[in-house]
């Protein structure tokens, strides 16, 4: 009877106050002698949140996933859609690992250089494992950035017969999410186990659905995985059993927390370039509108060249004074989120408007869709005002059939917020560009 090892980590967002343990948890593998063991990311390692990513576009996670000698990755959106082109291009350059991905293409339907659909592993016994990756379908986002995303249960149809035919082990590295998973497993015969990862769930034993195992690790480093495959002679697996190591009750790294410290000053040494001085500083406060508040509506406006812009005071997380650096901006504005242009008649902007004007709504604390604050706050607006006789636009008063062109966040348009208007709308996303930038750009031009 052959054991085969396989530990995978996924989402964890730059997260590097887990990492000095999870690296020394990955040691483990040299105790399985001379059993094969596998190591796999399932997406979304790197978060630009953290300087050490930002200043170096995420190479210095690649850096940090080679010492550990990561088997193969998959991507996720944090890789795929907050990175520029070129960027991204060269992210895995320096790679010791295969990048495995079977529906991201290049714009013109040519797969890059970097990335394999499927991958082909074999054991000493001689048994093959055969490795195929999806990501999830912001097709969108990613055709702005000059790449194409198919979608993934045809891609992975297609490849089935191959893997079949190739391996005696089908493993799927998907980070498309739990729902996805369990589809494909209930829908898709063959395939060993699915490890999984985007909705950030985890499954402390896994999960077996019919013959297929589903194994998943959470968010931010709190877990690794561990999947334990049993196959005989005839390569067929007689058992499989998944668990997850809880991190934080693992042994002390010696001296993590200046480990965790170098990588977070290492970045902000990378990020020291002055961008502008200030003699009055930009104050922030989640519910209170603020001259930095006002000056973000303005530059989302005037980058947008729009009609007017609503913004969110939990957006900025501190106030900049004196001399701003490219880390200062990060440091108040770290969310991985992208202008957006929605074009709305003057009776959905007032619809919107009573809207923001909802305290649960500004108290509301909010994980995800890229924001890396903790509540909403108060909205601000640039271009629009509330006067005695009700809402003015450009100094005229809201017109309910006239059209208007609005900019705000992107995470407003995703779905969860003003659910009567903007999931409806036709949107147009700028990208590369985070809120961030466009700070940065109205910084330089006052």
């Amino acid at each position: 009877m052959e054991t085969i090892h396989i530990y995978h980590t996924n989402d964890v967002h730059s997260h590097f106050e887990n990492w000095p343990r999870i690296q020394e948890l990955l040691k483990m593998k040299t105790i399985h002698h001379n059993e094969d063991v596998f190591l796999f990311d399932i997406g979304d390692f790197i978060d630009r949140w953290h300087p050490f990513t930002e200043a170096t576009k995420g190479t210095g996670n690649i850096q940090l996933l080679n010492e550990c000698q990561y088997t193969a990755v998959t991507i996720g959106n944090n890789e795929g859609v907050n990175l520029p082109n070129e960027d991204l291009e060269h992210l895995y350059d320096e790679a010791k690992f295969e990048v495995i991905v079977a529906n991201f293409f290049r714009k013109n339907g040519d797969l890059p250089s970097w990335v394999k659909p499927y991958k082909i592993y074999q054991t000493k016994k001689g048994t093959k494992i055969g490795v195929i990756g999806l990501t999830a379908k912001f097709a969108v986002l990613y055709e702005q950035l000059g790449w194409k995303v198919t979608d993934p249960i045809p891609e992975l149809k297609k490849w089935m017969p191959v893997l079949k035919k190739e391996a005696d082990v089908i493993i799927l590295l998907s980070h498309l999410g739990i729902h996805d998973d369990e589809q494909i497993a209930e829908e898709i015969t063959g395939i060993d186990v699915i490890l999984g990862a985007h909705t950030h769930h985890f499954l402390k034993e896994g999960k077996l659905i019919g013959e297929t195992l589903l194994g998943a690790a959470g968010k931010f480093g709190y877990y690794v995985g561990q999947v334990t495959l049993h196959v005989d002679e005839d390569k067929m697996i007689k058992s499989k059993k998944a668990c997850l190591y809880d991190v934080l009750e693992l042994p002390a790294v010696e001296k993590e927390e200046d480990i965790i410290e170098s990588y977070y000053n290492s970045g902000r040494q990378l990020l020291n370039s002055p961008i502008a001085h200030l003699d009055t500083p930009l104050k922030a406060n989640p519910f209170q509108k603020t001259n930095f508040s006002v000056f973000l509506g303005q530059a989302l406006r005037e980058w947008c060249k729009t009609d007017c812009s609503i913004v969110n005071g939990g957006l900025l997380l501190g106030t900049l004074s004196g001399e701003v650096t490219e880390f200062d901006l990060l440091n108040v504005c770290p969310h991985p989120i992208n202008p957006c242009v929605i074009k709305v008649s003057g009776a959905e902007l007032l619809s919107i408007l009573q809207e923001t004007k909802d305290e649960q709504l500004t108290h509301r604390e909010l994980k995800g869709l890229g924001f890396r604050g903790t509540v909403i706050g108060s909205f601000v607006y640039d271009g629009i005002e509330l006067s005695e006789d009700g809402w003015v636009v450009n100094q005229n008063s809201l017109d309910p059939h006239q059209t208007y062109s609005l900019a705000l966040p992107d995470m407003f348009t995703f779905g969860h917020f003003f659910k009567e208007v903007v999931p409806k709308k036709q949107k147009k996303y700028f990208l590369p560009e985070f809120l961030r930038d466009i700070l940065k750009w109205k910084l330089k031009t006052q």
